[in-house]
């Protein structure tokens, strides 16, 4: 009887010994297949940049490190607003933008700055986007709303249009893994486990209003509530602002909605936020990359495919 429970005891060893190994070259062969699939182009990139204008200019230039990338590796530009600091003063501008961002693509988003915003002119955007200043799109999975936090209630027709954009899309959103809300300023002001964004950007529009119904329909009190309904559906919702400057701010809300920002300020510390999705199983990751360190990076890979 000895004998024998020692010979079970070893075979029991061996099998877990060939289950353990299963189980790891299992894994690895899942890694495998995803890195795979990743390189066969099934993991969509987008870059997200914010306060993107270069200082001390006429104002029709952005950050020469921006003019560099190159966005022909990314699936979706999205862009947090400030492009240049008198974005639309000249048409010239616009149209320079346009040759960096390819405005006329439909996953070439913009999201209207204060210093983009301030000389009007949005016929001019228009022309090259034949979109409004604000909108919804559906690209692959990914639902996004574009908004125009520069609007104000003594434009109450565009007010209530964006919010009403905005109450649809959380009302009928269904087939999408990801809502993604793109603005410029802070708004998320009380919103439950964030800090105001005076802590974080450069802005923080205490009594912004989502609609003319009432003053008290701020971000948290108007939207916030939308959002949280969307992620009750088993989407993930994710917030980005642009109106940043050298720094980043990551952290979720109490109800797992994400909230996200960064921008540029001329130093070696300015970061970008690139955003990688899985379509087919609906996953999305993201990463703030020093702007510099991925400049290098790109030069580099070209360096060695010359």
């Amino acid at each position: 009887m000895t004998f024998r429970l020692k010979c079970s005891n070893e075979k029991n060893e061996k099998m877990k010994i060939k289950t353990g190994l299963l189980f790891f070259f299992s894994l690895f062969a899942i890694i495998g297949f995803a890195q795979d699939q990743s390189r066969d182009g099934d993991t969509l990139d987008y870059i997200f940049m914010g306060h993107i204008y270069k200082f001390y200019t006429a104002g029709d230039k952005i950050d020469p490190r921006i003019e560099q990338l190159d966005m022909s590796d990314y699936e979706g530009i999205w862009l947090g607003g400030d492009v240049c600091s008198e974005a639309l003063l000249k048409y010239s501008t616009i149209q320079y933008i346009d040759s960096i961002f390819d405005l006329s693509s439909p996953t070439t988003y913009w999201a209207l700055g204060n210093h983009d915003a301030r000389n009007g002119n949005y016929d001019w955007l228009k022309e090259f986007t034949a979109r409004d200043t604000y909108f919804a799109h559906f690209h692959k999975g990914i639902t996004a709303i574009v908004m125009n936090t520069n609007l104000v209630p003594t434009d109450c027709e565009n007010v209530d249009n964006q919010y009403r954009i905005i109450e649809n899309v959380c009302d009928t959103i269904q087939q999408s893994s990801h809502l993604v809300l793109i603005m410029h300023s802070g708004l998320w002001r009380d919103v439950p486990n964030l800090p105001p964004p005076v802590t974080y950007a450069q802005s923080d529009f205490i009594y912004w209003n989502a609609n003319c119904d009432s003053v008290n329909s701020t971000f948290v009190n108007a939207i916030y509530p939308l959002l949280v309904e969307v992620k009750e559906k088993g989407i993930e919702v994710i917030c980005i602002l642009g109106d940043m400057g050298g720094q980043h701010f990551y952290m979720p809300s109490v109800d797992t909605i994400h909230f996200m920002g960064c921008g540029l300020s001329a130093s070696n510390v300015d970061e970008v936020l690139i955003f990688n999705y899985i379509q087919e199983w609906g996953i999305m990751t993201w990463q703030f990359h020093n702007l510099d360190s991925l400049l290098n990076v790109q030069q580099q890979k070209t360096a060695i495919s010359q």
